[in-house]
């Protein structure tokens, strides 16, 4: 038989295995909230822990706390940051409004793994409590909330990099076609000429503009509601804890983190977090709109566009040979897709807070580090795959370009925009280029045409 010991809280006692570090109202939890069978992102449980950490030094420093027990607590964070005892956090990620069921889930791993430090049995909570020491001048309501903002803070940074990594695979491959013309395309219709340059540096610049906004939204989540306890009040805290428990932080993190300037709003509104997932949205647009483009400009081999080819990476059927599909591109269309619906559950979640406290902070964490795990993870192997391997097929360029039809369109500051319409009709109908047509009907002068008709000003480029 299991070994157990027995835990009480306000409702009873309950056994609990004696190898866990859990408690019982971690136990309580996982019999209530039997979901998903997914537990909380690493870096949210490191980041709660790292709060914990930095309230224990805090209330060690005004007093509160004595030295032996803090010691003891600061050093079963530190295990914990380093990455032992992470499968005792065992909560789902659904779970009772406001995360009081992962919090006390820390709090009681904490408890435990500091009680063997002092050489204690767990759950000798008389000695050093999982409530009483380690939540000290705490509540879930101020905790959860902070931990949020310090995991998001932690996960945006490789993503940022990557989209900076991306950009430049982009503004690479467009520098080494950038006396590449092609056609230009607006309305899935032919258009006016364009480099591959310019197509490419636009996919680049949307991706450095994606990234500035979730650079300079992440600044919301610098101002902390640690400090605010049940209802922004501040209850059961010493007047110096909040400034010196941010400070901690700010040294753990490198991040310039701040009190809230009011710690009511900062429980009550999950806005800065918002701001942060409708970034990652708008993101996520952007990679959909980038991902398609490349499906359509690789179509073919013989019945589409194949402007460019992408890296053969896999078979891509199962019945017709040699078939070869844009799989990165659409597995980035996927990941996009769940970004966009993890923002409409966050969006849902944040107007849901009712009066001095929004509970479904919970759902908000999950589903905002979960866009940034997918989007992290994936775009590096994207652009390895995808974007660093692209060919472009110059050949197909000009011969898509020698016969566009609106050509024509330099040609109507000489002839007139109904003569040039004439002339791109005929273009089409007869499958010639729109400069044999001009020549052939002595319209303008061969010299004329030819400088009509140069690469440069094609392209709108003055010397």
């Amino acid at each position: 038989m299991m070994k157990t010991r027995i835990e009480i809280d306000p409702l009873g006692e309950k056994a609990i295995p004696e190898t866990a570090y859990y408690g019982i109202q971690t136990l309580r939890a996982t019999e209530n909230f039997p979901v998903s069978g997914i537990n909380a992102p690493i870096v949210f449980t490191k980041a709660y822990v790292l709060v914990k950490k930095a309230a224990a030094l805090a209330n060690a420093e005004v007093g509160w706390l004595d030295q032996k027990t803090a010691k003891a607590i600061v050093q079963a964070c530190d295990e914990i940051l380093a990455g032992k005892l992470l499968d005792q956090f065992v909560v789902d990620v659904f779970q009772a409004g406001a995360g009081t069921s992962f919090n006390m889930n820390v709090n009681e791993v904490v408890a435990n793994r500091a009680l063997e430090i002092l050489g204690k049995a767990k759950g000798d909570y008389k000695s050093l409590s999982p409530n009483d020491h380690v939540n000290m001048g705490q509540s879930t309501n101020d905790t959860f909330p902070t931990a949020i903002h310090i995991a998001v803070l932690i996960a945006l940074q490789p993503l940022l990099q990557e989209l900076d990594n991306l950009a430049e695979a982009f503004e690479k491959l467009g520098k080494k076609h950038s006396e590449t013309v092609k056609s230009g395309r607006t309305h899935l219709r032919d258009a006016v000429p364009v480099t591959v340059k310019q197509e490419f540096s636009a996919y680049a610049s949307s991706l450095r503009n994606a990234a500035g906004q979730l650079r300079e939204r992440q600044k919301n989540l610098y101002e902390l509601a640690l400090g605010g306890t049940a209802a922004g009040t501040g209850a059961n805290t010493h007047p110096q804890y909040k400034q010196l428990a941010i400070a901690e932080l700010q040294k753990m993190t490198g991040f310039p983190l701040k009190p809230a300037k009011d710690t009511f709003e900062a429980l009550q509104s999950c806005r800065p977090v918002q701001t942060v997932s409708s970034a990652l949205k708008e993101l996520a647009l952007e990679l959909i709109r980038v991902a398609n483009d490349l499906r359509l400009l690789s179509s073919g081999p013989t019945t589409g566009l194949a402007e460019i080819a992408l890296p053969p990476v896999q078979p891509g059927s199962s019945i017709m040979p040699g078939k070869v599909n844009p799989v990165m591109a659409e597995c980035l269309d996927m990941v996009a897709f769940q970004v966009v619906g993890n923002d409409l559950t966050i969006s849902f979640a944040v107007q849901a807070g009712q009066l001095d406290l929004n509970v479904m902070t919970p759902v908000i964490m999950y589903n905002v580090l979960f866009s940034i795990q997918i989007l992290a993870n994936y775009l590096p192997v994207f652009r390895k795959k995808c974007i660093e391997g692209i060919i472009v097929d110059e050949k197909r360029c000009a011969e898509y370009l020698e016969k566009n039809p609106t050509l024509a369109t330099f040609l109507s500051p000489n002839i007139g925009y109904l003569e040039a319409s004439k002339i791109a009709k005929q273009a089409l109908e007869e499958g010639r280029s729109v400069k044999e047509i001009a020549l052939e009907k002595g319209l303008l002068k061969p010299e004329d045409l030819e400088k009509i008709f140069d690469p440069k000003r094609l392209l709108n480029e003055r010397k």
